[in-house]
């Protein structure tokens, strides 16, 4: 299974469905071996992770670690997690913000890279892309509603709002979610690591 995960995520890397596009170009950005146990789906890459190469390598990653209780060193271990998010290049800059990831990419690559990922035991679905797309008719009316109901999606799947410093104002009006769903998180992933 790691020689056809590798031939794929290869392929993917290898991807300029949407060239025309990205303003920067593609540079498809995730990792995943085989073994892993948790998964995150994220949104896309932002231009720093675009320049280095490296999933999450931002301030919103040091947020998301801290959120999870890890280090970097066990987040970017692929045997451990995988790094998927719903685009996997950076998709350019729009009025408020990047733009949202482009809509080619999960069809086109989530399943085929998820049937090679057997062990997975929890999904962070990370935004409104990614829990629209995961959890299809089952995400409540706002983002908050959905990240609040949490425990209905467990155990195979964990909705988060995106760790962005952006997201401030969110995390101030919202202190149950620190209290509640970062606890449990941290609880969940220690226990599967």
């Amino acid at each position: 299974m790691s020689v056809k995960l590798n031939r794929l995520l290869k392929e993917i890397r290898a991807c300029n469905v949407c060239e025309a596009s990205l303003p920067l170009g593609p540079r498809p950005i995730l990792s995943a071996k085989p073994t892993a146990k948790i998964l995150i789906i994220g949104q896309a890459p932002g231009a720093k992770v675009h320049a280095s190469g490296i999933p999450w390598d931002d301030a919103s990653g040091d947020r998301l670690r801290d959120w999870m209780g890890i280090t970097r060193e066990i987040f970017y271990d692929a045997s451990v997690i995988a790094l998927v998010p719903m685009g996997f290049c950076y998709p350019g800059k729009g009025n408020s913000g990047d733009l949202p990831p482009r809509q080619e990419c999960a069809p086109l690559w989530h399943r085929k890279v998820l049937e090679l990922l057997p062990q997975i035991r929890l999904t962070l679905l990370i935004g409104q892309f990614a829990q629209n797309y995961y959890l299809s008719g089952r995400v409540k009316k706002t983002l908050t509603d959905t990240v609040r109901a949490f425990k209905e999606y467990r155990p195979k799947y964990f909705p988060l709002v995106h760790p962005s410093p952006r997201n401030q104002i969110w995390m101030k009006k919202n202190p149950w979610f620190e209290k509640a769903v970062i606890r449990e998180l941290k609880k969940s992933v220690a226990s599967i690591l």
